[in-house]
């Protein structure tokens, strides 16, 4: 059964539901056979290697630009900043960043350190009163942790979300009032707490006035992102504005980790050079024996078991153990720590973990872009970041927004 996957394997492996998976087997855009034992659907993963190869190879003339000219000069203000990952997506779509808050000092080195006119409020959030930009930010954005919040009432309100960083997040949105605010988190805020957390934070922004846009998760893998990344974006509107706000439209186009690590489309060079962590001896002469775009389930039977432990004989395709990428495909998502055993993002040539460069690289950081603390730090700094070009887009999708609200508003002036 080595040259075969599980349903929920192939699920994870394509990002597809088990539903779609039976439908397509059902109009023959992937067969699934039985296995003799049980009964179950497997399928070849040979099979499987050709139709992902078919999804990320098929380049298709680009239908659509999202990119979109500012008609002003549009300001951000942005919290829980980060090594700049969403910060300079922004930039490079055009909006100014006039003052970002981060609580992590390596995160602020590495932001000082590459754009030193930046006004980086290093410490809580809790400490920082942003009054004084009160109708002078066009837009609030901030990816705040996903935390449980104490229902008081039927109805969630702000001071009920109180010790929590999205109350952090809708206070400063609050002191500011910014025509847009934008929070970014992880696909699972959907479903956590069985989706009440988001509801709550939904009913906090309409109590202070903010209309929320119906919830999408963006896959960073449809905006010039070589990585298979999720993120969940919340939009408030202001009230007073009705004005529709539109996400980016995806491209077809996917990149994949060649894309990634040389030259080409992405960059104009090959990755550069720099330092990465190492695995172990015991975990390399393992992953030595894995494929690019295999994992566990391509060692042999006694090693898979003594690798594996007790998760060999549990449920699920696990399919982040003992993985390598390969060149073809996009990068799983990366994580905080590039060795871990549950998250495995071995290189396709080299049995080691990707480089610091490169990590930097599958999140569309420009390769100037240098980050402060130790390896360890800095492979935090990037796995927690929102990819470049990702937040490059959704700055278009503010920037369209943004101009159309000015036109109605200096229309209005005009008349009255």
């Amino acid at each position: 059964m080595s040259e075969y996957l599980s349903l929920s394997e192939t699920a994870e492996l394509v990002g597809k539901c088990k539903e779609t998976l039976r439908r397509w087997d059902n109009e023959g855009i992937l067969n699934a056979v039985r296995e003799p034992v049980s009964n179950y659907r497997v399928y070849k993963k040979s099979d499987v290697h050709a139709l992902l190869g078919n999804l990320f190879d098929d380049i298709k003339e680009e239908e659509v630009s999202n990119y979109v000219k500012p008609n002003h000069n549009y300001s951000v203000l942005e919290l829980f900043a980060g090594a700049g990952g969403l910060a300079v997506g922004l930039e490079k779509s055009g909006l100014k960043c006039v003052a970002l808050n981060e609580i992590d000092k390596w995160a602020c080195n590495t932001l000082r350190k590459n754009r030193p006119h930046w006004n980086v409020l290093e410490g809580d959030i809790k400490d920082f009163n942003f009054s004084k930009y009160k109708n002078q930010v066009d837009v609030v954005t901030g990816g705040f942790p996903c935390q449980a919040f104490s229902y008081a009432g039927k109805k969630l309100g702000l001071k009920d979300a109180r010790g929590t960083l999205f109350y952090e997040f809708a206070r400063v949105v609050q002191e500011v009032s910014p025509a847009i605010c934008i929070g970014e988190n992880v696909r699972g805020l959907l479903s956590h707490e069985k989706g009440k957390t988001l509801q709550g934070m939904i009913s906090i922004l309409d109590e202070i006035g903010y209309n929320v846009v119906p919830v999408q998760v963006l896959k960073a893998i449809n905006y010039k992102v070589p990585q298979k990344r999720e993120r969940l974006i919340l939009v408030g509107i202001r009230k007073d504005i009705d004005i529709k706000y539109e996400y980016p439209k995806p491209y077809k186009r996917i990149y994949n980790l060649s894309d990634a690590l040389k030259k080409g489309e992405l960059y104009d060079t090959n990755v550069p050079k720099s330092d990465g962590a190492k695995y172990p001896q015991s975990k390399k002469d393992v992953l030595d024996l894995v494929p690019p775009k295999g994992y566990w389930r391509d060692l042999p039977i006694d090693i898979q078991k003594e690798y594996m432990g007790g998760s060999f004989y549990l449920g699920g395709g696990k399919t982040g153990m003992a993985r390598r990428i390969g060149w073809d495909e996009p990068s799983l998502t990366l994580t905080c720590s590039p060795a871990q055993k549950q998250t495995e993002r071995c290189h396709p040539d080299e049995t080691r973990p990707f480089t610091v460069r490169e990590y930097a690289r599958i999140q569309t950081f420009p390769d100037e872009w240098k980050f402060d603390g130790s390896i360890a730090q800095q492979y935090k700094q990037i796995g927690n970041a929102v990819p470049v070009n990702l937040g490059c887009e959704l700055g278009y999708s503010i920037i369209n927004f943004l101009n159309n609200y000015y036109l109605v508003k200096n229309q209005k002036e005009e008349i009255s």
